[in-house]
């Protein structure tokens, strides 16, 4: 969570796309039809560059199936982002004797989704299951979680929000999000022209992640209160599912933005994103600028190619 992931969808499957991305160390990554571009910033000051072409499943049919689609985001992100992360690790590092490997980096990852689960669906559990003599009504037991749950997500944003390292993180975070914002309102990608926009964006990663947890409640009280152990592999199993229809309601307030009541159901999340993202200065500004400009590039390349075959 420590990372963001703009989430991109084809809204209009003939013209219009949505560019999307992540911070990563000193850099961006920015997702286009294409391909994955990332742009970081080398310890001497210049920029580096690395394009990766996507795989066919990113642009296939689950990608554009409701509920599939969520979790097909997911692994992208993933996949996607731990790539991005391992190439800007390992370029902030060039001057270094020691480099991250992919076995490595996956192994970490595979520690912090370890973590993540059992902080943000066992933990609020158990420690709801405390106080089970005390609530009778297996609704109220779920919001209560659910509540825990929140309170657990908010606190881990505003703790690794006070690092150093990850506060620069999200300052490339705030790039990114003002450089799409600026695309998506047709002006000029230069920096003095995208400095005024807003660094909080409806298709946030973490904006997703909180609609995750409200989702998460309603699901769990479907299910009811059951047995500890019927619970705990319910909470790990459905995760999915969450996924899934949290990312239909994601893309269906990204496409009703300017609806007020659309809006103001996801002002909590456009509000967490205060945690997660930064104002950028003009050296972060321009590394953003550049990952998009190459991604439209490679699109717009690749639609000459097939316009004149």
């Amino acid at each position: 969570m420590g990372r963001s992931f703009l989430f991109v969808e084809l809204l209009s499957m003939e013209k219009k796309f949505n560019y999307g991305g992540q911070a990563v160390i000193e850099g961006v990554m920015m997702r286009g039809r294409k391909a994955a571009v990332t742009a970081v910033r080398r310890p001497g000051g210049e920029l580096a560059m690395d394009i990766q072409p996507l795989a066919a499943i990113y642009n296939g049919w689950m990608r554009r199936t409701p509920l599939l689609r969520g979790v097909i985001v997911l692994i992208e992100a993933l996949v996607l982002g731990i790539r991005s992360l391992i190439y800007s690790a390992n370029i902030s590092l060039e001057e270094e004797e020691e480099q991250l490997t992919q076995k490595s980096v996956w192994a970490m990852l595979a520690a912090a989704l370890v973590l993540a689960v059992g902080l943000f669906f066992i933990a609020p559990l158990f420690l709801t299951k405390l106080a089970n003599p005390f609530i009778a009504n297996s609704l109220i037991f779920h919001i209560v979680e659910g509540i825990i749950r929140l309170a657990f997500f908010v606190a881990y944003l505003w703790l690794i929000s006070r690092l150093a390292d990850i506060k620069r993180v999200f300052t490339y975070h705030g790039a990114e999000h003002k450089t799409v914002n600026a695309y998506e309102a047709g002006v000029s990608l230069e920096v003095e022209a995208i400095k005024n926009h807003s660094t909080a964006h409806v298709r946030c990663g973490t904006s997703f992640l909180f609609i995750v947890l409200i989702i998460a409640i309603v699901v769990f009280a479907l299910i009811g209160r059951q047995e500890l152990w019927i619970m705990v592999v319910t909470r790990i199993l459905l995760i999915p599912v969450i996924a899934g229809v949290s990312y239909e309601v994601t893309y269906f307030g990204a496409r009703h933005s300017q609806n007020k009541l659309v809006r103001a159901i996801l002002s909590p999340g456009l509000l967490l994103q205060s945690l997660t993202t930064g104002e950028p200065d003009d050296s972060q500004l321009e590394v953003s600028i550049s990952a998009l400009k190459k991604a439209i590039e490679i699109d717009e390349a690749e639609e000459a190619v097939q316009a004149s075959s």
